[in-house]
């Protein structure tokens, strides 16, 4: 079964259901995950909005079937290659597009995102795998 780190967008648009039917075609099958910081932002907006008892059940619920990649020393390296490199090239990128980049390019797994801008560089320089809608 093959294994892909959800982005931020596609997991939240996932737990509302309103996944794009293509992207979620792709995701069909297989064993979806989400890196540390996902579950950090996906807690940050429950928590900004306010959520009430039973959505942040529901979201617990949720996160509770998804294995979550954890920080790790290997981890924090490749982020510092990816901000240097992104550095180095002109083109700074966003602490958690880079953190979330660094998770699966450490674990050698592709990630699911509707935002390809944010992580074109990565995929580009890096070998990031993306799994978009189209892709």
């Amino acid at each position: 079964m093959q294994r892909i780190i959800l982005d931020t967008d596609v997991a939240s648009l996932t737990l509302k259901g309103q996944l794009p039917s293509a992207l979620a075609a792709q995701l069909a099958g297989a064993q979806l995950g989400l890196t540390f910081v996902t579950l950090a932002e996906l807690t940050k907006w429950a928590t900004l909005r306010s959520w009430g008892t039973p959505k942040r059940h529901r979201l617990e619920q949720w996160l509770a079937a998804k294995p979550v990649l954890p920080y790790a020393a290997d981890i924090a390296r490749t982020w510092g290659q990816l901000a240097a490199y992104a550095v180095r090239r002109g083109r700074p990128r966003p602490h958690n597009d880079m953190w979330i980049a660094a998770c699966c390019l450490a674990y050698g797994l592709p990630l699911a995102t509707l935002n390809i801008k944010d992580f074109a560089d990565f995929a580009e320089h890096e070998g990031l795998i993306l799994i978009a809608a189209g892709n």
